[in-house]
């Protein structure tokens, strides 16, 4: 005898539905824009091959944006009327090239317009960032939508500093899915690109933090020698002087011999909670490269617009009442 569950069956499948529209998958835009990936690719090999810092910028800019509420490419709005962008938080310090995210976005747009969103274009050109920066491919979903609104206000809550406790970077991570294991190999990110002075200094002067090494220390004083340096001069150190523009595990053998910049490199050497990960990421190259993707994708999946939520914007500075 058949049973029936019309209310309840009604509301699974509407719930099914809801989810099934709302989820990421990979490549989304196989049909409302076939060659958007592929464009998408095309304009960040040529960006590195004129900025070679742009990889870096991309691989930054997804931390940034997705660690923050959503990934939904509110990083990339610019003040303007009610909104007051991400940008001109102290944790953005030191971030650039984002004309360049423009210049992705229009070449997009010239094939299929009102169709990629930013906040796809933000974790597409992570994945092909990581890639010139001889780091491992990693298959990233796309679908995101844009955000509406900065969390300006919200960025020092999400995003941990560089002198915050290892309890709390862990614990900034948990919040979005990301565990220890992925937490360590996430902040293998620091293997390239540099640091300024500013977030160095307080390891040197007035005294050398006793927990550096010395040798590197004494190179990290002709870097920066000035105990408060302008936040405007150009003045930084690399953060690794091996390979400082592949993504690999070199970081973790120099944080082991105590040469990482940052206290949080320092702590991430030393708290038995993060060590025995830094060990095995030191030891093994692939290992890291296989945590090192799987935590890409968790920080990429972070709580995206998806369906009918946000909007595709026009133009990625500006919401699309705001945009010309």
């Amino acid at each position: 005898m058949a049973t029936t569950c019309k209310p309840l069956c009604f509301l699974l499948l509407l719930l099914l539905f809801h989810f099934g529209k709302s989820q990421l998958e990979v490549n989304y835009y196989r049909t409302s824009c076939p060659r958007a990936e592929q464009i998408i690719k095309e304009q960040v090999i040529h960006l590195y091959n004129k900025h070679g810092n742009t990889a870096v910028s991309w691989l930054r800019n997804l931390f940034h944006d997705c660690i923050v509420n959503s990934c939904d490419a509110s990083l990339l709005l610019d003040t303007a009327e009610e909104v007051v962008s991400e940008q001109a938080s102290p944790r953005s310090f030191g971030m650039r090239n984002f004309k360049y995210v423009n210049t992705i976005k229009e070449a997009v747009e010239k094939e299929c317009p009102m169709t990629v969103s930013c906040a796809d274009i933000i974790a597409l050109s992570a994945r092909d960032g990581i890639v010139q920066l001889g780091g491992p491919t990693i298959q990233i979903k796309t679908g995101r939508r844009d955000s509406k609104q900065s969390y300006a206000a919200d960025v020092e809550s999400f995003i941990p500093n560089h002198n915050d406790s290892m309890s709390l970077v862990l614990s900034r991570f948990q919040e979005i899915g990301i565990d220890v294991e992925g937490t360590v190999a996430l902040l293998g990110a620091h293997s390239v690109g540099r640091v300024h002075c500013v977030n160095i200094v307080q390891r040197l002067y007035p005294e050398v933090d006793k927990t550096l090494n010395p040798s590197h220390a004494e190179y990290l004083k002709r870097r920066c020698p000035n105990p408060n340096p302008n936040p405007k001069d150009v003045e930084y150190s690399r953060n690794d002087l091996v390979t400082p523009m592949i993504v690999d595990n070199n970081y973790y053998k120099n944080i082991l011999q105590h040469k990482g910049l940052l206290t949080v490199d320092e702590e991430l050497a030393t708290d038995p909670r993060t060590s025995p990960y830094v060990i095995n990421m030191a030891h093994d190259n692939d290992y890291f490269n296989q945590h090192f993707s799987r935590a890409i994708l968790l920080l990429s999946e972070n709580n995206p617009l998806t369906g009918d939520e946000g909007e595709i914007r026009k133009d990625c500075r500006y919401v699309n009442r705001n945009a010309n």
